[in-house]
């Protein structure tokens, strides 16, 4: 519910009003939550009839200045264009900087920027050592963002699952695959953590604590074998036969393969024991409990 996520945030300053380009399933919790809160929340979308499109935002679609008067928070969570620039900067770089009342200007990155890590701890100190082409794309927005001199918060996620997008829906499905790779583990975040921490940072950005980057994910890096099992267990179904990885990549798409070819563990201790944040999800197994209270079973 968002009154979970709101009762442990302040409100946001009056008169706040929050540009969002990218009305997904994170923009939108971030917008819902933002509005709770007391914002003003103007979220984009591709498509004028998609849920949620305060305004539309794409390649062909200018952007009217009215947009942007009296903005004082930005949030992109779009990804980069396949020649790697930003298609938020692309387009309204201009508009950006002349808009003098923003007081933060947030960048939905991922943790895929630290690259293989063979299981070992990444926290935001660590030097990013991209592989994979999407990570290497969001790794050069993360520095055209930087490089405007605005008041740039770059967020690092990880896999993000919640109501609608969990292990549930394959498990229940019969798609669900056992993948067996030992050692192999991923780091996760639940989309109402997500839109927790935005707030949250932006909030503590205007009092001067304001870190560049901040990594947020759960506490509990773990394989995905724990995690459909939890899930079966809660939605009592049988669990399928698990593979092991040698035989599971012979089949697998060229995307899920590259899931698999990295490894490493998130640290969030800037986010939760340096900046203060309390996770509502602190691990998978509170979170898919949350998405198995949503689940609709017919």
């Amino acid at each position: 519910m968002i009154q979970d996520i709101v009762k442990q945030l302040d409100p946001l300053p009056p008169k706040s009003k929050v540009i969002i380009f990218g009305g997904g399933f994170s923009g939108q919790r971030i917008a819902s939550v933002g509005r709770t809160l007391g914002a003003k929340v103007l979220c984009s979308r591709r498509k004028k009839k998609s849920r949620g499109a305060d305004f539309i935002f794409n390649t062909d679609t200018e952007v009217s200045n009215e947009i942007f008067e009296g903005a004082t928070h930005v949030l992109s969570c779009i990804p980069p264009l396949s020649s790697g620039e930003d298609p938020v900067l692309n387009q309204l770089k201009t508009q950006l900087l002349n808009s003098k009342n923003l007081k933060w200007v947030g960048y939905l990155s991922t943790t895929g920027v630290y690259g293989d890590t063979k299981g070992d701890w990444v926290n935001e100190k660590s030097s990013p050592n991209p592989q994979q082409e999407r990570s290497i794309r969001r790794f050069s927005c993360e520095k055209q963002w930087l490089e405007t001199k605005l008041p740039v918060q770059i967020l690092r996620l990880p896999g993000i699952y919640g109501p609608g997008r969990s292990a549930f829906e394959s498990l229940l499905t019969g798609t669900v695959k056992m993948v067996d790779k030992p050692g192999q583990v991923f780091s996760r975040i639940h989309v109402d953590d997500i839109a927790g921490a935005v707030l949250f940072l932006i909030n503590l950005y205007s009092q001067g604590k304001n870190p560049s980057i901040v990594n947020v994910s759960d506490n509990l890096p773990s394989n995905n074998l724990e995690v459909i099992a939890f899930a079966a267990k809660l939605a009592q179904k049988p669990l399928p036969t698990s593979v092991p990885f040698e035989i599971a990549k012979e089949t697998m798409s060229p995307m899920a393969l590259s899931f698999w070819q990295e490894n490493r563990k998130i640290d969030n201790k800037l986010l939760c024991k340096t900046l203060g944040y309390s996770l509502i999800y602190p691990n998978f197994k509170y979170g898919l409990k949350d998405c198995f209270s949503k689940l609709d079973m017919n």
